[in-house]
């Protein structure tokens, strides 16, 4: 998700998503269904975004 669609999200289901956290990844809508590339910028970026694990 890039920072457009996050917006796109908050003008279209605002009063739903009040309270919610939304992360952008920040991550352009170039790449093909687990394209390695695609792959190896979500292992660097989901994990600071989620709860340590246990």
């Amino acid at each position: 998700m890039e920072s457009s669609h996050r917006t796109k999200l908050a003008a279209q289901f605002g009063a739903s998503l009040r309270g919610k956290r939304i992360v952008s990844l920040d991550i352009p809508d170039d790449y093909e269904y687990m394209q390695p590339a695609l792959v190896e910028l979500l292992l660097a970026r989901v994990p600071k975004h989620l709860p340590p694990r246990r």
